[in-house]
């Protein structure tokens, strides 16, 4: 995953301060390198090469069925070493299984950061996942009741554009930004507010 330097923590941190500012919501920044190890993929694949491989030999040769069997684990050992890359592991598992394990792996850090537990219910978790390449916005309860899903999404969409182009710092602080206009509008500073929850970008390994 791509390293953080102090001066890039401390825009990200700045640009939530400047957020909450102006709101009586939080906001808070999540990245991990990944969602999941995928472990299962390498046998999976492994196991397939495994079977389908020696197939030919069983009708167009004479090979003897021990050979082909002696095939087959070396197969399946080969196979499985290969995909145990995590480049080529994460590449070969289907793109909606790596959103759901991205989209679950969201939600157990929006409890896990306590964002369900804001005065108000007015948290807003901004989770980036980059094997995946999987942003996600989760807004808590009282937030939802005065805002539309599509804001987040358009919110997303934009950020996702940036890790694609390896501006994760710019994206986080164009995201950090949105998502606290959206809260000034709906729910401004109140007389007694209190920082709740971490400023600072929230690293997962």
């Amino acid at each position: 995953m791509t390293s953080f330097s102090d001066a890039e923590r401390e825009r990200i941190r700045k640009a939530i301060i400047e957020a909450e500012s102006a709101t009586s919501g939080e906001i808070v920044a999540v990245i991990t390198a990944r969602s999941d190890d995928y472990f299962f993929i390498p046998f999976l694949w492994a196991a397939l090469a495994a079977l389908f491989v020696p197939l030919p030999l069983y009708f167009f040769s004479t090979v003897p069925p021990q050979q082909i069997y002696l095939l087959q684990l070396l197969v399946f050992l080969a196979a499985g070493l290969l995909v145990l890359w995590p480049p080529l592991r994460i590449a070969l598992v289907p793109g909606a299984v790596k959103r759901a394990r991205a989209h679950r792996h969201a939600v157990e850090q929006f409890l896990a950061q306590n964002l369900h537990t804001t005065n108000g219910r007015t948290g807003v978790l901004i989770f980036v996942s980059m094997a995946e390449q999987f942003v996600e916005v989760i807004a808590d309860q009282g937030i939802y009741e005065k805002v539309v899903p599509k804001t987040w999404e358009d919110i997303v969409d934009s950020m996702t554009g940036d890790i694609a182009r390896g501006n994760i710092v710019d994206g986080f602080v164009q995201v950090i930004g949105a998502c606290g206009a959206v809260l000034a509008e709906h729910f401004p500073p109140g007389t007694a507010d209190e920082n709740e929850l971490p400023n600072h970008l929230i690293i997962l390994d």
